[in-house]
């Protein structure tokens, strides 16, 4: 009951911190946009200037919805990868989807030359990059699927991962070679992640599978608790083992691949999140982690937003930097203060 009344404590905290931050999130900015007025649109009343309603509902609120989706989805399949692999270091990219996405983006935009002309600009739009990220990570998927199938090992399909990361690396570094320095500049501004561009029906599609991918992720909470024991004793209890590694694989591809389709790789946060909230919570039990990543997943994704558009000034620094200067002392100091604790 106490532990029970703990929880509830910490979730109702982290609701409280969430929705300070969203707020905070779309109130500030270039144009900073008086708490009043944010509060009252959003309640469907009029703004006193219609530039700062186009800014909210055009521009500011699609952008933290989409750090929302991103911190979400990262998070649950970073959680996904670290229980099935039993890895504190495995994240959402460990299968090679990132990799997948990343080399076909670079032949849409390094290899543009070998591409008809007639394409160029179809593959060039923002929904060509996207359609050639999801393609990317679906061909990784499909080959790690295959390779699943055929080994008993889950180790061995996560050094299987690694290799698929390191080949599609080489190849991007091959492509990069004969870029010119504006379609490097391209695919640079690509792999540092951008939240920023979405329209509305993008962030729909985007709500879509990571909704999907969540939902698949609660669906294998108890095989999940099994599996901090190891695979022979999630066998021993009934659990079917190659079912389970199957929808975890299926979830984080359906995450990962989404929002690196959407958004680019996003660096940290699925790395990271799932140890975060492990030392908040105190709890191996992951019908309260894959909550609690969740939330915490959200607030630092919408913290680092809030940091990387540099409010009152009119440039946004990488979201891909801000996470990583943030989230790895965050990580570290947490990390140490749990052993000394200990």
């Amino acid at each position: 009951m106490q532990q029970s009344k703990k929880y509830t404590f910490l979730f109702l905290s982290l609701l409280l911190v969430f929705v300070l931050l969203l707020i905070t999130n779309i109130t500030l900015g270039s144009i900073s946009i008086p708490f009043k007025e944010v509060i009252s649109s959003l309640f469907g009343k009029t703004m006193q200037k219609e530039s700062w309603e186009i800014i909210l509902w055009n521009f500011r609120l699609p952008k933290a919805i989409t750090a929302i989706l991103v911190g979400i989805g990262l998070s649950i399949s970073g959680l996904l990868m670290q229980t099935l692999f039993r890895n504190p270091l495995a994240g959402p990219y460990v299968l090679g989807l990132s990799s997948g996405a990343s080399l076909s983006v670079a032949v849409i935009i390094l290899g543009v030359g070998i591409l008809p002309a007639a394409f160029t600009s179809i593959f060039l739009s923002n929904y060509g990059i996207v359609v050639a990220s999801s393609l990317g990570s679906f061909i990784v998927l499909l080959a790690v699927l295959v390779v699943a199938k055929q080994l008993k090992d889950t180790m061995a399909i996560l050094i299987v991962g690694l290799m698929f990361g390191s080949f599609t690396s080489a190849l991007v570094s091959v492509l990069s070679y004969f870029s010119t320095a504006e379609q490097l500049q391209k695919f640079t501004f690509w792999s540092m992640g951008s939240i920023s561009n979405l329209t509305w029906s993008e962030i729909i599609l985007l709500a879509f599978f990571v909704f999907l991918g969540t939902l698949i992720s609660f669906l294998v909470i108890k095989p999940l608790n099994a599996l901090l024991l190891g695979e022979k004793y999630a066998k021993s209890i009934g659990i079917n083992y190659k079912k389970t590694r199957f929808l975890i694989i299926i979830a984080t591809s359906l995450l990962a691949g989404s929002i690196t389709a959407f958004a680019g790789p996003i660096a940290f946060i699925g790395l990271a999140v799932p140890h975060i909230t492990k030392l908040v919570f105190q709890t191996s039990n992951h019908l309260i982690l894959v909550f609690g990543t969740i939330v915490v997943g959200a607030i630092i994704m919408l913290f680092c937003d809030t940091i990387a558009q540099v409010p009152g000034s009119d440039f946004t620094l990488p979201i891909n930097a801000i996470t990583s200067i943030i989230g790895a002392p965050i990580v570290i100091w947490l990390l140490v203060r749990k052993r000394k604790m200990g």
